[in-house]
């Protein structure tokens, strides 16, 4: 178990998961060195917002944000997020990710990551019939108003029923 997960059990009983999840992510050093911070977490954990203020920290050669922090002010959260929206009887792993850089950005940054209740529902039929599946994030980095796009990172998340996997694992192994 990861020092993460730990963190989390513990927090778990002292408050609620989508408060865990803010000040986990903004408290933890993996995430802080993004330079972003996580602004909203609402409480089924659907929607998530943040912000990449732009600063010494994360400008590059041409004054704009670096575009390593821009990748890890995203990468982490829609794998996080879904991992503790579906629970313990999946397996969930980033797979692969993809940035699009549109426009330099010189002004703080936002996103927003959301997963609906049908998009969860789909999943979990998929998961029952087809045991494992892939699903494709696409999320924009945004002016505050949303509506000048600077970069957009889309993930491929594996996402697999844990007995299933656990079978897979041993079977490759023998």
């Amino acid at each position: 178990m990861s020092i993460y997960k730990k963190i989390a059990a513990i927090g778990s009983k002292f408050m609620g998961k989508h408060t865990l999840f803010k000040y986990g992510f903004n408290l933890s050093p993996m995430y802080r060195r993004s330079t972003a911070r996580v602004l909203t977490v609402s409480r089924d954990l659907l929607n998530i917002k943040i912000k990449l203020p732009i600063s010494y920290k994360n400008r590059n050669y041409v004054n704009s944000i670096f575009g390593g922090s821009m990748f890890s002010a995203v990468d982490p959260i829609p794998m996080v997020q879904l991992i503790n929206i579906l629970g313990d009887d999946y397996v969930i792993w980033d797979k692969s990710a993809e940035i699009f850089f549109k426009r330099p950005a010189k002004e703080n940054l936002y996103a927003d990551f959301t997963y609906t209740r049908e998009e969860l529902e789909k999943i979990k039929e998929r998961i029952n019939r087809e045991k494992e599946l892939e699903i494709i994030k696409a999320t924009s980095l945004t002016d505050k108003d949303q509506t000048t796009v600077y970069c957009e990172v889309r993930k491929t998340i594996y996402i697999a029923d844990k007995s299933y996997y656990k079978q897979k694992r041993e079977g490759s192994r023998g």
